[in-house]
């Protein structure tokens, strides 16, 4: 049979082909619609994505010369992705959200990378352990930075040991200034007093416990010498070396074979 003849085929081709033109024609009227004037952006509104901190390096000034200010598009048009990836790459800028809100304003909320420490190469850490480029002086105007070591991609690593000595030290009323991991993966670090701690390496005494036993006898070693310590030696797994200046070395619990 010939399909020109069939009715029902000729009538459902029709429908289908105006439907593809109406589709079409609303499409297009759609986006003659949303191109408009009236609906591009008339206001960007720069804020904390936190109502409980305040935004101390972002303004307004800042992101107009990084060029974060600059879109291409209107309300409907544009693109909210690319315009977050613009705001990140602000220094500062830890995280962006970008939303539209009707009927001609976008609004940014903006994470401010919180400075922690100084890395080995002049790059900020922030309290995630995330390395970030920014003007350290500004920095050191708002907090005291702490100094951070060791091997590329370390950084969260040592950020979470600085963390767990300040919780283990806390008796002593004491806090790590300086945490450093060497490239064997041995551990240091300098306190708010300048006492050296030599930690060593994770190995069959961990850490965590050569750092309890230093706190539990911490009052009596001190007490003993009658001077200031200047380095204690944790790199033992039933003892630790202790320094004061121009003393000889103490062993003041049985000493054991030292792990490097």
């Amino acid at each position: 049979m010939n399909p020109w003849h069939d009715v029902r085929l000729l009538n459902a081709l029709a429908n289908g082909l105006m439907a593809v033109a109406a589709a079409a024609l609303l499409y297009g009227a759609v986006m003659w619609l949303t191109q408009r004037p009236a609906f591009a952006l008339q206001t960007v509104v720069i804020e904390p994505s936190r109502p409980d901190q305040a935004l101390q390096h972002v303004t307004t000034a800042v992101l107009r010369s990084a060029g974060a200010t600059q879109f291409k598009g209107n309300f409907f048009s544009l693109n909210l992705e690319t315009v977050r990836e613009r705001y990140e790459q602000v220094p500062w800028v830890r995280r962006a959200e970008v939303r539209r809100v009707w009927p001609d304003t976008l609004r940014v909320g903006i994470e401010e990378h919180q400075p922690l420490a100084i890395w080995s190469d002049g790059r900020l850490v922030n309290r995630q352990g995330e390395l970030f480029s920014a003007n350290v002086a500004d920095a050191e105007a708002v907090t005291d930075l702490l100094e951070f070591n060791g091997p590329a991609g370390s950084e969260a690593l040592v950020t979470r040991r600085w963390a767990e000595l300040r919780e283990q030290l806390a008796p002593l009323g004491r806090t790590p200034e300086s945490v450093m991991l060497s490239s064997r993966y041995a551990w240091s670090a300098r306190l708010d007093d300048g006492l050296m701690l030599l930690l060593g390496r994770e190995q069959d005494t961990s850490i965590a416990d050569r750092i309890s036993r230093w706190v539990t006898v911490h009052q009596q070693v001190q007490s003993r010498l009658s001077r200031d310590i200047v380095s204690v030696d944790l790199r033992y797994p039933n003892g630790f070396v202790v320094r004061a200046p121009g003393a000889l070395d103490s062993k003041p619990t049985l000493e054991g074979k030292r792990t490097p």
